[in-house]
């Protein structure tokens, strides 16, 4: 929180791995000593589903009632929403009653949760849906209206159509990740900051400036350094968190400022 401040950014996401047993009190007083606004909150287990990649509950029903729990823990810190992932299979009817008590209790906790689309690359460990569209349809099953949709520019950038999508659905965002794709990604945990990658943030931006949208740009920079296995020698997370929190603000003012106004096209970025 202190490098934030620092580099002069409006907010911080919140990541329940993060907060000590028992130490919520503690970190909702530094959260607002710091004047730091609260974007999106993922809480410890985040997905219905069993993830491979993730230590967590083996059944469904527990981890519905972990990210439940997680709801309430995380309401406090009122973040624009709390992320949820289907989790990967074709088990779609569990996924529904999943996101219905889960959005019931959202209602409960007086939050958002945002259902976020996973990467069709890689998005096989992760996800059922892998696009803005599938998510509006997987929440029209659901039907809970505490349930929206967590933007996430490095998982639907090569969509089709995504631009259009975002202009279509962006009154459903209840958060919006940005990172850009880079030219040889090696994996789901190598992103690159805004305006370093090939995802066409130009376009992705300027749809959501059109569409609207006056919620948090939430940089969401996963980079290995070792900690899932591989250690990239450029690995974004060995930078001082200091610098990489001004670098980080940086690289977003660049990518905002060269943001399409008008489109010119309307050919997805992926498609380039």
């Amino acid at each position: 929180m202190r490098a934030y401040s620092a580099a002069g950014v409006d907010g911080i996401g919140v990541w329940e791995i993060k907060l000590a047993d028992g130490g919520e009190a503690e970190a909702l007083e530094q959260l607002e000593e710091s004047g730091l606004g609260s974007a999106a909150a993922v809480p410890a287990v985040p997905s219905i589903l069993p993830l491979p990649l993730m230590a967590g509950p083996d059944e469904p029903e527990e981890r519905i009632e972990a990210i439940c729990a997680s709801v309430h823990r995380l309401a406090p810190f009122k973040p624009s929403g709390v992320v949820c992932l289907t989790g990967p299979g074709d088990d779609r009817d569990t996924v529904v009653e999943g996101l219905r008590t889960i959005g019931e209790e959202a209602a409960r906790a007086g939050v958002r949760v945002g259902l976020e689309p996973v990467n069709r690359i890689g998005g096989e460990d992760w996800t059922m849906i892998s696009s803005l569209s599938e998510a509006v349809e997987l929440l029209g099953d659901v039907d809970r209206p505490a349930l929206g949709i967590q933007f996430d520019s490095w998982h639907v950038w090569n969509t089709p159509q995504v631009v259009e999508d975002i202009e279509r659905y962006a009154e459903r965002f209840v958060g919006v990740h940005m990172a850009d794709w880079g030219g040889t990604t090696r994996g789901w945990c190598d992103r690159v900051l805004p305006g370093d990658g090939v995802a066409g943030l130009p376009h992705i931006l300027g749809a959501l400036d059109r569409a609207g949208w006056s919620g948090y740009y939430d940089l969401e920079i996963f980079s290995d350094n070792g900690t899932f296995g591989n250690a990239w020698p450029d690995s974004l997370w060995d930078v001082p968190g200091e610098e990489l929190a001004r670098r980080g603000k940086e690289a977003f003012e660049r990518a905002w400022e060269a943001r399409i106004r008008i489109p010119l096209d309307r050919v997805s970025p992926g498609a380039r």
